[in-house]
């Protein structure tokens, strides 16, 4: 089975089993990993915002026009910020490493 690894919010490092298909959002709930995926990927909130490695970021399939537009509502964006509910596990990503930002910002929360 294809693995994949989180770079938790202290630094700690969680490499875990990632079935093929499932999302890097649902992979993380499946591990008990702290992401919140507000909208539960539906691609209506940046709260699954993850940080993908230089080299893995270079395989994965552009970001849509909708993820760019929630990718600006995410806190602590950078050039390899990608949302967790749009990257399905292939077995070209077997080994995978995305950071957790530092927090998240819910824009669907009402304040």
């Amino acid at each position: 089975m294809p693995k994949m690894t989180f770079v938790l919010r202290d630094g700690t490092r969680k490499e875990v089993d990632a079935p093929l298909g499932l999302s890097v959002l649902e992979i993380a709930h499946r591990n008990h990993i702290e992401i919140e995926g507000a909208c539960e990927g539906s691609l209506a909130c940046s709260t699954c915002h993850v940080v993908v490695e230089n080299v893995w970021f270079e395989k994965l399939a552009p970001a849509s026009d909708d993820e760019e537009d929630m990718l600006d509502l995410a806190f602590g964006l950078t050039h390899t910020s990608r949302l967790g509910c749009q990257i399905r596990m292939s077995e070209a990503l077997d080994g995978l490493v995305v950071k957790l930002p530092a927090a998240t910002r819910n824009m669907m929360v009402d304040k």
